[in-house]
């Protein structure tokens, strides 16, 4: 039988967390944080998300509030007894004055998954965000399954970031040349939306051969990366990620 599981994050600009609900594998447990910020960690409590699930985690950081989310563990989507996709969708507002730090584990696509993957965040005039995302395509030795992810931010109610990405066996060719990973295993991106951007935008840079950070309208800058594995691209986003984002 599929699994139906929405769990939700709500976080106040005092630290409290007035709302804190876990549901199905999502767990969700406060931890301790260094610095100003509230930290809720993810905690998978079961093998999940398999084919037919549907996942979902609402968050809300209200006016001031400053939460950092992360995860336990990497998510690792699996085949299942139903034929149909695994959903897995995060949707996330950042009020006025609020910053939120999304910073978790990677998802692997492992092979015979199928995942469709969708985050939402709507953020406030004076919000700030950083939000991180790692794809594995495969565990080691084995080929992906099919991973289909979309990300889309808007702020002050306009369109900041929309970008859709698949791979695996049921994407459209090419997704493995040398125009989007060139061989490469692991992907992943950091996002970061500052309002000082607007007086002092990123300047567009390389890291290494095979990452990228990029300015953004809005304001905002985008670190991009593939690597061979999941360990090289952390140490590539790791670095953009304490250039762009000191708060």
């Amino acid at each position: 039988m599929s699994l139906r599981a929405t769990a939700r994050i709500t976080a106040d600009a005092d630290g409290g967390l007035p709302l804190l609900v876990s549901d199905g594998p999502l767990a969700l447990r406060r931890t301790r944080a260094a610095g100003p910020y509230t930290r809720v960690t993810v905690v998978g409590a079961m093998s999940a998300p398999l084919g037919g699930d549907r996942l979902a985690i609402e968050t809300e950081v209200r006016d001031g509030a400053r939460l950092l989310v992360d995860s336990a563990a990497a998510t690792l989507a699996l085949p299942g007894r139903s034929a149909d996709p695994a959903a897995y969708d995060v949707r996330i507002a950042v009020g006025d004055g609020a910053v939120l730090r999304w910073l978790p584990e990677q998802l692997v696509s492992a092979a015979g998954s199928h995942l469709r993957m969708r985050t939402a965040v709507d953020l406030a005039p004076t919000a700030r965000l950083v939000l991180r995302e790692e794809q594995v395509l495969g565990r080691h030795g084995e080929p992906p399954g099919t991973l289909v992810t979309r990300l889309t931010v808007r702020r002050a109610g306009r369109p900041l970031f929309d970008q859709e990405l698949a791979f695996g066996p049921e994407a459209a060719g090419g997704w493995d040349g040398g125009a989007v990973l060139g061989g490469h295993r692991a992907t992943g991106q950091l996002l970061v939306v500052d309002p000082a951007f607007a007086d002092k935008p990123v300047e567009a840079r390389l890291y290494g051969e095979n990452a990228v950070v990029s300015p953004l309208a809005g304001p905002a800058a985008l670190a991009a990366a593939v690597a061979p594995d999941a360990l090289a691209l952390r140490r590539l986003l790791d670095e953009a990620l304490s250039e762009l984002a000191p708060f």
